[in-house]
């Protein structure tokens, strides 16, 4: 379980892929993995990968190691990372944890592309195209993951949805380098997804 508050950002040193699986390894600052064990879970652009390996590459900066399988692959966009691109970064939820974000399991449900961005001196603003499936589950003002990073959905119009990011939020996710056409991973919030397909299957029993 995450909180959608994006620790860091690590960058990518190798994504191999071998029959199907990406061997994934990124480089991050040590004072991110402090007592982190074999098998714990991380997000990468929000969704939840196991550790297999950690290595110290140096005083400053530590590598970890992931296997990301097909059915990853093929729902998110860990699959397009290359040499020296930038992922968001995000430990687990311990006890004590604060929770400054929203519940986020790491699951990604689809990607959106990025079709719209404007950007002004005051304001920063992009539009996402949604699959029209998983539109229904994200409300203006709602909670969505961006990239692992929980954001408060804008307008929503037929094509998906804006979002509003604030200086914070660009200069500590991956986010500020979207370009158009760019993929992002969605999860969208679990509450709301639970209380609408209970209603939906609710109405559908009744008639």
């Amino acid at each position: 379980m995450f909180t959608g508050i994006i620790q860091t950002q690590a960058r990518v040193v190798s994504a191999n892929q071998i029959n199907g699986v990406m061997q994934l390894t990124i480089a991050v600052e040590k004072q991110y993995i402090q007592q982190l064990n074999l098998g714990a879970s991380i997000a990468i652009n929000g969704c939840c990968l196991t550790v297999v390996k950690v290595l110290a590459s140096d005083d400053l900066m530590a590598q970890v190691y992931f296997d990301v399988i097909d059915e990853t692959l093929k729902l998110t966009n860990l699959g397009k990372l290359e040499l020296g691109s930038l992922v968001n970064y995000e430990r687990s939820v311990t006890f004590g944890t604060e929770l400054g974000g929203h519940i986020v399991s790491g699951h990604i449900h689809c990607t959106a592309k990025v079709v719209q961005i404007v950007k002004q001196q005051s304001n920063y603003k992009m539009q996402l195209c949604i699959p029209p499936q998983w539109q229904k589950y994200v409300l203006y003002k709602g909670f969505v993951a961006i990239n692992g990073a929980s954001l408060t959905v804008g307008n929503v119009d037929e094509q998906g949805f804006w979002l509003h990011l604030i200086p914070e939020t660009l200069a500590i996710t991956n986010l500020d380098a979207a370009k158009l056409g760019d993929e992002f991973n969605i999860e969208v919030d679990q509450q709301t997804y639970t209380i609408i397909n209970t209603v939906e299957n609710y109405l559908r029993q009744q008639s």
